[in-house]
């Protein structure tokens, strides 16, 4: 009998080597806010373009590109190239998204519906190429249930910068020598020249090791729908709409609410946003940490439910008060951050079942069917709440002045959707199953699979079992 050859576990990723791949977080992270926070008010209010029209088109686009990410997912999971699977997309990626943001920031005065559906739907397009491929990458390079924790918080910390960064605009463009407009185009335009830098940088450095593959078993549909149907991954993409759906609701309406509300400049109201963006770098941070103790899902739930108490307190600070509402920001910014940090770790552990099960990589479509969950509630928050406030009788337009009760409209929507979506998004999961033990179970198949069709015979199934004790390994 030949003596079992045994496979070593994956090592621990450097911060080195995690942090040249990180860059392309930098502008992904900074579009949601540019795009999200202050496109729609700059097209409102300073473009003269109808709020009813931007919300309707907003969410029709994001409605369209629904059939998007799947086809990407399966054409990303079928990529076979001599540099990679990953790589390959997330370069092709950002060419797309800089020719429409371009479009975007710098569109003309009273533009069209079709100006705003065509250029949003090219922007959704390359945005989907790159943030498909780059989690899915990412689970590929962290393969333990705490490693891939620790790498996501690191992302997600990555974002918290390039969205501080476009921040820093609005808040400094007074002392830029910018006008509110201009501090819009001008955070066009750095997240434009971020992304092919980032980009490249992540793949000139990052290697990419693509996962052997078992026989086809059948028509590739089956496979792909049991996939889409697998009850895990509809848990998570319930959790992932409804906790893309409360932070996407407060920030559409954000400006509005700081500022008609709460009786804040907008110079204040961004740098009340920074904090709470800032709060997610210690917030994802502490989150790694807290998963490491009690699992993901459970840090899923104590977060959504710590940020849904938080909320309330932004009624309870005076107005105008920046020293009494920053604590309240920066509690909300650091256990919101957590909410795609676990869900995209998730996503991975369960990628893993999914190709112990097939025998092929499926990450592109978790990530694509998660995306989708995305687009559906950001269409949604800005396709409910712009029209929804016009209706309640709210106007945005520079100078004008509201009555009492289309203020009091905008507080109440402004929080009570928040806190109803979030609280939904911690509850899905709730009984989840797929922890640390059974991932290391997962894993161990995998590794002693992976190994025999590399051509290592005979390999004996104790050190990869023996490799959960080191799932607790940050």
């Amino acid at each position: 009998m030949k003596t079992p050859i045994p496979v070593a576990p994956p090592k621990r990723l450097a911060l080195l080597g995690v942090a040249p791949f990180s860059a392309p977080a930098l502008p992904l992270q900074a579009i949601s806010v540019a795009v999200f926070v202050y496109l729609p008010p700059y097209f409102a209010g300073h473009l003269g373009v109808s709020m009813t029209l931007i919300g309707l088109l907003w969410m029709a686009v994001r409605l369209i590109d629904i059939p998007v990410d799947p086809l990407l997912a399966v054409m990303m999971d079928r990529t076979r190239t001599p540099i990679g699977r990953y790589r390959v997309w997330l370069v092709a990626g950002a060419p797309v998204l800089m020719l429409a943001l371009y479009q975007l920031f710098m569109a003309p005065a009273h533009f069209g519906a079709g100006y705003l559906l065509g250029w949003l739907f090219v922007m959704y397009l390359g945005n989907s190429m790159m943030t498909l491929a780059h989690p899915a990458w990412g689970a590929t390079l962290a393969t333990r249930y705490h490693e891939r924790s620790r790498l996501f918080a690191i992302l997600a910390a990555v974002g918290v910068l390039g969205t501080v960064a476009v921040l820093a605009i609005s808040i400094l463009h007074k002392a830029l020598g910018l006008t509110d407009d201009g501090a819009v185009r001008a955070m066009g335009w750095t997240i434009i020249a971020a992304l092919p830098v980032t980009a490249l940088l992540a793949a000139a450095t990052t290697p990419e090791r693509l996962a052997p593959e078992t026989a086809g078993r059948g028509p590739a549909f089956k496979d792909y729908w049991a996939v889409i149907t697998k009850p895990d991954l509809m848990r998570l993409f319930l959790a992932q709409m409804a906790l893309t759906l409360g932070p996407g609701w407060m920030a559409a309406i954000y400006l509005f609410f700081f500022t008609a509300a709460r009786g804040f400049t907008t110079g204040q109201a961004s740098l009340l946003l920074a904090l709470y963006i800032v709060a997610g770098l210690p917030g994802a941070l502490f989150t790694a940490l807290l998963s490491r103790a009690i699992g993901k899902h459970r840090t899923l739930m104590v977060t959504t439910t710590a940020f849904s108490l938080a909320l309330f307190a932004i009624l309870v600070v005076p107005k105008g008060n920046l020293l009494a509402t920053a604590p309240v920001m920066l509690w909300c910014g650091s256990m919101a951050s957590g909410f795609d940090l676990m869900i995209r770790a998730m996503l991975a552990d369960v990628g893993d079942e999914v190709r112990l099960d097939q025998g092929k990589e499926r990450l592109s479509l978790l990530y694509a069917v998660n995306a989708l969950a995305s687009k559906i509630a950001a269409a949604l928050a800005i396709g409910i709440t712009f029209p929804l406030l016009q209706a309640l009788g709210y106007n945005p337009a520079e100078g004008a002045v509201n009555t009492a009760a289309a203020i009091d409209h905008l507080q109440l929507a402004f929080l009570l959707g928040p806190i109803v979506f979030v609280m939904l998004g911690g509850a899905c999961v709730i009984g989840w199953r797929l922890d640390a033990a059974r991932h290391g179970d997962i894993r161990a198949e995998l590794e002693a699979r992976d190994a025999a069709l590399e051509g290592t015979a005979n390999i004996d199934p104790a050190p990869f079992v023996a490799s959960r004790v080191e799932q607790g390994v940050l």
